[in-house]
C-alpha cells in the first residue's frame, strides 16, 4: 500500500465520520428532541440505527467542543451554544451578503444613506451601511447598538412579538439610553456621543401602553417612522425583513435630517417596505393571500 492510498483512506474515514456527526446534531434539532428538550443516547441510536457505545464516544466529542450539551438530570442531549453562534453568525453574513444590492438600490431612490439593522437584546445593531453622497465625512453605523424602543428599526424589530413579550422587554430595556455601545474599531468611536435629546412633544412613545399602540401601527402600516424622536433633528423609517419561516429577521432603515426627508416620510416607509419585501422573498419568504408578507400567527 503507498503513502497516497493511506491519505485516500484517512480522508474517507474522516468524511464518514463527519456525516455520522452531522447525523446526530440533525436528529437533535428535530421536533422531538426540541419539544423533549434533549434526547438521550439509546433514543439517539435507534433514530440513527447506530450502537450505543459509538453514539455515546461521539456524543462525548461534540460536547468537548461545545456543538451539544448534555441535561445533568435528564442525561439528553440537545444541541450547544457554539452551533447557535455559528449558525447566528453565518445567517447574518447571508444577510449582509444578500442585502447589499437593496441598500444600493434604496439609496438610489432616496439619496439618503439606508442600514440594515438586527436586534440584539435591548439594542438595534447596525450589521450594514450602504452611504449617500450625503454621509458626514464617509462615516458609517456599521456595528453600533442603539437603543431599540428609541428607533423605527428597534420596534419594527419587536413587532412580530406579543403583547406580554413586549411588555417584558420594554420593563427590561425602556430605559436605555440612546447609543449603547461603539466598537473601538468604528469610524465613529471617539467621534459620536449620546444624541440631543429629543423635543418632549416628539416622543411618542414613553410607557408601555403608547410602545403597543405603536407596534399595532407598524402592523397596519407595515413599516414604522420616527420623527425627532431617537435625535433631535432626525427622523426615519424602517421596514421589516422576514426569513422563510415568516419571522422578522432584520429591518431596513432609512435615516437622515429632518431638513430634507421630513417630509416624506410615508413615502420613504413604502419605499423601504417595498426594498424588504423583495429581500425577504430572496430569502425564501412567501406571502400570504394579498401578497403582504406578515408576522407568522
Amino acid at each position: 500500500m503507498t503513502a497516497q492510498d493511506v491519505n485516500v483512506g484517512m480522508q474517507r474515514r474522516n468524511s464518514a465520520g463527519l456525516r455520522r456527526d452531522l447525523e446526530l446534531l440533525e436528529a437533535l434539532a428535530t421536533d422531538e428532541a426540541q419539544a423533549a428538550g434533549g434526547i438521550g443516547v439509546v433514543r439517539l441510536a435507534e433514530i440513527v440505527g447506530r450502537d450505543k457505545g459509538q453514539i455515546s464516544r461521539t456524543l462525548a466529542t461534540l460536547a468537548e467542543a461545545g456543538l451539544v450539551v448534555r441535561d445533568p438530570v435528564t442525561l439528553g442531549y440537545s444541541l450547544g451554544s457554539r452551533l447557535y453562534a455559528l449558525a447566528a453568525r453565518t445567517a447574518e453574513s447571508h444577510l449582509v451578503r444578500e442585502s447589499a444590492p437593496y441598500l444600493r438600490r434604496v439609496v438610489a431612490a432616496t439619496h439618503e444613506t439606508t442600514h440594515l439593522c438586527v436586534l440584539r437584546g435591548g439594542s438595534v445593531l447596525t450589521l450594514a451601511s450602504e452611504l449617500s453622497e450625503h454621509a458626514f465625512r464617509g462615516l458609517s453605523w456599521e456595528g453600533v447598538s442603539t437603543a431599540a424602543w428609541r428607533t423605527s428599526a428597534g420596534r419594527v424589530l419587536v413587532s412580530e412579538w406579543t403583547d406580554d413579550e413586549l411588555a417584558t422587554w420594554y420593563d427590561e430595556h425602556g430605559k436605555d439610553e440612546p447609543i449603547v455601545q461603539v466598537p473601538s474599531r468604528s469610524p465613529l468611536a471617539g467621534s459620536i456621543a449620546q444624541p440631543p435629546p429629543p423635543p418632549p412633544e416628539k416622543l411618542i412613545v414613553t410607557d408601555l401602553d403608547s410602545l403597543l399602540a405603536e407596534i399595532r401601527r407598524i402592523r397596519s402600516r407595515g413599516y414604522a417612522t420616527v420623527d425627532e424622536e431617537f435625535e433631535a433633528g432626525v427622523v426615519g423609517v424602517s421596514a421589516p425583513v422576514f426569513d422563510f419561516r415568516r419571522h422578522i429577521v432584520a429591518a431596513i432603515n432609512i435615516s437622515a435630517p429632518k431638513a430634507r426627508l421630513g417630509a416624506h416620510l410615508d413615502e420613504a416607509g413604502r419605499l423601504a417596505a417595498r426594498a424588504a419585501a423583495e429581500l425577504s422573498s430572496r430569502l425564501g419568504a412567501i406571502a400570504k393571500a394579498g401578497g403582504e408578507l406578515a408576522p407568522s400567527p
